[in-house]
């Protein structure tokens, strides 16, 4: 039995109007009950479910693809590598074969790859986090194909770009593999010391959703 030392929550905060993609409606709360009147105090929620930190099933782009209901729970945990490319990539760019290259050594079958682009600390409103973040290039979702990993992450509001041609080619690559993708994570800065750790990605059971949230968690 692995025993861990230590936890991170790699998740963002889902709350009323929350940062979420620029074409969805915001996300709002409202009570349903409210104690002392009621006895008890319940919410309801209504968000897109591809909002804060989730999970893309091959459903959300593939009107035949498996939906996020369809994947085995272990599918969303394992030893996952952290590629810490805060210094190495800016706004608008991809991230390519040859930015992931450097890291091939760490990167074996089966495994979950995290990309940190420190993206994820600008979470807010302006036009900047709503549109520039850097992104997963064709050729690096690609190379990643090769490698046979399960997962991809990345602490920007999406795997693929917001501009013309950038969105669609990372998804399309890793979806139908059934690689599942995991966005708007964030990655504490101490994690980053650590080159492996287990990640637990487990998104909510809807049934013929193509994604859900999660409550991202890294242990090491």
């Amino acid at each position: 039995m692995i025993e861990f030392k230590k936890f991170f929550d790699l998740s963002q905060p889902v709350f009323e109007k929350c940062p979420g993609w620029p074409t969805y409606e915001m996300t709002t709360f409202r009570y349903e009950a409210f104690y002392p009147n009621d006895g008890y105090t319940a919410e309801q929620i209504t968000m897109n479910s591809h909002t804060g930190t989730h999970v893309d099933a091959p459903f959300h782009f593939d009107p035949s693809g498996k939906t996020i209901d369809e994947f085995s729970v272990d599918t969303f945990c394992g030893e996952a590598v952290i590629i810490d490319l805060r210094k190495k990539i800016h706004e608008k760019e991809g991230i390519g074969k040859d930015l992931l290259e450097p890291y091939a050594d760490r990167i074996h079958s089966g495994m979950i790859v995290l990309l940190n682009t420190g993206w994820s600390q600008k979470r807010g409103y302006s036009l900047e986090y709503y549109h520039d973040w850097p992104y997963l290039a064709k050729d690096g979702a690609e190379w990643l194909l090769e490698k046979r990993v399960k997962g991809v992450g990345i602490d920007c509001m999406s795997m693929g770009g917001w501009y013309e041609g950038t969105g669609r080619p990372c998804h399309e690559v890793l979806l139908p593999a059934h690689i599942w993708i995991l966005e708007e994570i964030n990655i504490p800065e101490e994690l980053n010391q650590y080159e492996k750790c287990w990640l637990f990605a487990f998104p909510i059971k809807f049934k013929g959703f193509s994604g859900a949230p999660v409550r991202a968690v890294a242990a090491v």
